[in-house]
């Protein structure tokens, strides 16, 4: 249906799907926020797994979508893609959000992100071994890696939630101190709303993220066809860009009402979720998917784990020092993803 369409009504329709995916992040990261507060779900359930979730919802939907369609490559581009472009996002988030006054790892400390970012690095790791499995090895219709992706994340989340209570080597009242962020004008009014009203809107949104994914894989699709771009490569920039849109909207937000922690946390959290989604594209194409990946797809892989590595020695270090609102983790993010970007573009050959 949309490869007949003209480009240029095609690109339309992909950025009014971006605006809605835009639109409805906000809400999704707002209502989560209320939901979280009102149910008492603590932050590791309501902010690395339930904001997380909430916010990667276009990627949810486009892995449906070209998993039942067995697109595979836009699938694959999608997830190793949005990795690395979702991390970038937190270079945006150093520069407009925090402007000059210092940089995002320093103004975010927490040793709980570094774990955080272990269990990123861990999870691409693991994707990147299951490559090399052959595609005839299941149990029970699931790859082995699509298992210990899983496995590994359920695990890591445990042991993250526990970190945040208390780590063993660190005194209690030293870990007491968390600083609490003064409530905006709209957390203000957010609590007037009842209960039913907040499931609502989440719901809603939800739906109209889901939706717009889908519209966005659809016309994705038919873009890189016209265009004669592979669907790894069309995946893995444009597409994995505007589906990190949430991101960027919940980011913004976070940092808005002094919240840095949350905000590199949801991108790290997002980050180790995305490979859980091999486990659903295996399921729902009745084909084992890590095995088909190409060597683009271990090389997106591989910029993740690098681009994840320089921020776990940013917020280890504490730089505070800015260049051009930037700071030098950011910078040397954004250079190798520049640099990553022009590889990929090589190893295709467009």
């Amino acid at each position: 249906m949309f490869i007949a369409l003209p480009l240029s009504i095609l690109i339309l329709i992909f950025v009014i799907a971006g605006a809605a995916v835009w639109f409805a992040g906000i809400q999704l990261s707002n209502m989560t926020d209320s939901i979280d507060t009102r149910f008492g779900l603590g932050e590791a359930l309501g902010g690395l797994i339930f904001l997380s979730i909430a916010t990667n919802l276009p990627e949810i939907a486009i892995v449906i979508s070209a998993s039942l369609s067995h697109q595979i490559g836009i699938a694959i581009g999608n997830i190793l893609g949005g990795i690395a472009i979702q991390t970038v996002v937190l270079v945006l988030l150093d520069g407009i959000g925090l402007k000059r006054t210092a940089a995002l790892t320093y103004k975010a400390a927490s040793l709980q992100l570094v774990l955080e970012g272990v269990l990123v690095i861990m999870i691409l790791v693991i994707a990147i071994m299951g490559t090399q499995l052959p595609a005839s090895v299941l149990f029970f219709h699931l790859a082995p890696g699509d298992l210990l992706i899983a496995a590994a994340w359920l695990i890591g989340l445990w042991l993250i939630n526990k970190a945040r209570t208390i780590l063993p080597w660190h005194k209690k009242s030293l870990v007491a101190q968390a600083s609490h962020p003064k409530l905006t004008r709209n957390q203000i009014n957010r609590k007037k709303l009842s209960t039913p009203s907040v499931l609502l809107i989440f719901t809603c949104a939800a739906l109209i993220t889901l939706l717009a994914g889908a519209v966005l894989e659809l016309s994705g699709s038919a873009i890189a066809a016209h265009l004669d771009w592979s669907g790894i490569l069309f995946g893995s920039t444009i597409l994995a860009a505007v589906t990190a849109l949430p991101e960027v909207s919940t980011g913004l937000a976070a940092i808005k009402m002094g919240d840095y922690t949350l905000a590199v946390s949801d991108i790290f959290g997002g980050n180790a979720f995305l490979p859980v989604l091999f486990f659903l594209a295996t399921l729902l194409s009745g084909e084992s998917v890590l095995p088909q990946a190409k060597n683009t797809d271990i090389y997106l892989a591989s910029l993740g784990v690098l681009l994840t590595a320089v921020y776990i020695y940013g917020l280890i270090f504490r730089q505070k020092r800015q260049f051009y609102c930037f700071g030098i983790d950011s910078i040397v993010v954004l250079i190798l993803y520049i640099v990553g970007i022009i590889g990929l573009f090589l190893i295709t050959g467009t």
